[in-house]
């Protein structure tokens, strides 16, 4: 978020506390709808502050942009990605028989291995 949606969110949300405090404290001696209408105002202002603080300035990435590729940024590339480790049978993708630890559980992987 940056300086000055802050701002506004805390200015937002300042107002909103000072609102409420001064219609329970001090209106709502000299007239009390006043105090109500003074609260369902401040009310309306949390969810007005979010979608302010919240809003997409003009250089933040949108949900839906790809985002920048290193070269686009000025950065050097990144290495490749290492090839994926061979395809091993069923069963047989754990290092030792039994390694979890678990012998309960080991004995489920077993019967679940054995299947069709």
């Amino acid at each position: 978020m940056n300086a000055r949606r802050r701002h506004w969110y805390f200015a937002m949300m300042g107002t909103c506390v000072v609102l409420f405090v001064t219609a329970w404290s001090v209106v709502r001696l000299w007239s009390v709808p006043a105090a109500i209408a003074m609260c369902l105002v401040a009310m309306v202002i949390p969810p007005v502050a979010a979608i302010v603080a919240n809003r997409r300035g003009p250089e933040d990435r949108w949900w839906d942009e790809a985002p920048l590729r290193p070269r686009d940024r000025g950065e050097p590339p990144l290495p490749p990605a290492p090839p994926p480790p061979p395809k091993t049978p069923a069963g047989q993708d754990r290092q030792v028989r039994g390694s979890s630890g678990d012998p309960e559980s080991d004995r489920w992987w077993d019967e679940l291995d054995r299947r069709p």
